[in-house]
This record gives structure tokens, sequence and C-alpha cells, in this order.
């Protein structure tokens, strides 16, 4: 398990390897201040292997272990900039914790976040990070990520972390009225999708190819 680190560890190379992940972020097409602001303020290195520290500022997905991996920057500023599109993101729910940086990241843009990971070790890792940067409003619990989390619904807004098949039904039946989904569905080849709930039912919208380990079912 992964120590977790001060936000001071890089001093100012970290800050300047953040500022330049924003940078390319924004030429990536992200135009949410919002979301940009509450990416630059999540220190990531904290969140990686301390062997990974050196590259968390990179724009790909790293190693967590457990056959997991944290996402790469742009994927989770993308899924989040298409939630709040327009709206607040209000009570959120994350499917797959993992260490706890896109909660983190979550955390800066509501009050409300409610995050699960199926895997006990990396739970555990994902709370200690938290505490590390004193981001202690995230609500973390190990359970199946495609139950969702019933005792806390409805929820406005839900990410998904790992590609399904499928859209479990369980997250659907735990969307708030005009409340959005964004999961990667597919197998060989994923593709983001986004799911409201309005009036007339689900509407679907497909954004980007994306690559995510799979959404299992169960616990460890």
């Amino acid at each position: 398990m992964n120590t977790p680190r001060a936000n001071t560890g890089f001093g100012m190379t970290s800050q300047r390897t953040r500022t330049r992940m924003i940078e390319r972020l924004r030429e990536q097409g992200i135009v949410d201040e919002e979301v940009l602001a509450a990416i630059a303020a999540v220190p990531r290195h904290v969140f990686v292997e301390e062997a990974l520290a050196s590259r968390a500022y990179e724009d790909t997905a790293l190693p967590l272990g457990y056959s997991q991996t944290i996402s790469q920057p742009y994927v989770v500023a993308r899924m989040i900039e298409a939630l709040r599109a327009g709206r607040e993101l209000g009570r959120t729910l994350e499917i797959g914790a993992g260490c706890g940086y896109q909660a983190a990241v979550l955390a800066q843009l509501t009050q409300e976040v409610y995050a699960v990971e199926r895997i006990a070790p990396l739970l555990d890792r994902a709370k200690l990070n938290l505490r590390a940067i004193k981001e202690l409003k995230v609500r973390l619990k190990h359970a199946d990520g495609q139950l969702g989390l019933p005792e806390a619904a409805p929820f406005d807004s839900i990410i998904v972390a790992a590609a399904a098949a499928r859209v479990p039904r369980a997250l659907l039946q735990q969307l708030a009225p005009h409340g959005r989904l964004i999961l990667p569905l597919g197998v060989s080849a994923q593709q983001l999708a986004l799911i409201e709930l309005r009036p007339e039912g689900f509407v679907e919208t497909r954004l980007d190819a994306v690559r995510f380990v799979p959404l299992l079912s169960g616990v460890e």
C-alpha cells in the first residue's frame, strides 16, 4: 500500500507540472473552468504509487495494482464536464473509487460525494489519500459498484470508472429526475455514454472512445 504524501512533496516543480497539465486540458478542448480549477486543486502525485510520482501530471492512466488504474486527467475532466454541462453536479455517486483521486476532484465541485470500491485494499488506500489532503467530505463504502448505493439514492450525478457491457439497471434506478449517469460502455471497443433521466424517459448520448478496466461484480 502506498503511504500518503504531503501536498508539498514536489514543491514548485509540482505546481509547474500541474499548471502544464491544465494547459494541456484546455488545448484538448476542456472548457469548463470550474472543472479545470477542481483538477488543479487536487495534488495527483499523492494518489499514485511513490515510484510513479514523477509521472503524476502526465496525461495518462497509471497502474494502482490489483489490475486497476488511475484514470488519465483528460478522461476525468471530460466525464465531469459532461455531467455538469449547464447545471451543478448535486448529490454524486462514483463507482470505482480506486485510489480516491476522482472523488477528490468531485469534492471540489459538490458538497455530497459518495464513492464505492469493490477492492478493500484500494478503498483503504483511498481513505488514506483523502485524509492526507484533508478532503473529508467524501463518503466511501466497500461495495459492489454494479449495485450502486441504494441507501443514499437518488443521485443527481453518477460517474462510473470501469467499463460495462450494458448499463447496470440498479444505477438507472438510482438516478434522480433530470439526473445524469456517465460510464464507458463496451468490451473490446468502448465509448463514453451519457444518460439523462428526462420526463420522457432515459436519453443516451455517445461521446468519446475510451479504454477502461472492466466493471466487475462482487467484492474482494
